[in-house]
């Protein structure tokens, strides 16, 4: 299998340009996609702005006492290092690289294959 191929997209010159308001989750514009970042232990994820179950905008959710994003709408929680929902309801929120770099904090997207993944 070969290694996936990321569209990078810098968002900021560095860490501190971003503000991160204490238990939520920011919201950006960056190629095209809305997303959401979130500051867990001086680490910072980045995922969809969007539930996975019925589509809540997860910048009006907030960040629980053990760091997961918790959906505004039905209290759904999710990693937001692997997306994976915590709360038992089977969902998988989209989540996307982040890399602080020299120059800067960057997004990753997957580069599309094509339609059937050639």
């Amino acid at each position: 299998m070969s290694e996936k191929q990321f569209n990078w997209h810098k968002i900021a010159d560095n860490t501190d340009e971003i503000i991160f308001q204490e238990n939520k989750l920011t919201e950006f514009t960056v190629g095209g996609k809305t997303i959401c970042l979130v500051k867990k232990d001086d680490e910072i994820f980045a995922c969809a702005s969007k539930c996975p179950h019925a589509g809540g905008h997860l910048a009006d959710g907030y960040i629980d006492a053990l760091g997961n994003i918790v959906c505004p709408l039905h209290r759904y929680r999710f990693n937001p290092e692997t997306g994976r929902n915590i709360s038992g309801e089977g969902y998988f929120l989209k989540t996307y690289k982040v890399e602080l770099r020299e120059d800067g904090l960057y997004i990753g997207f997957e580069k599309s294959k094509g339609l059937f993944g050639w």
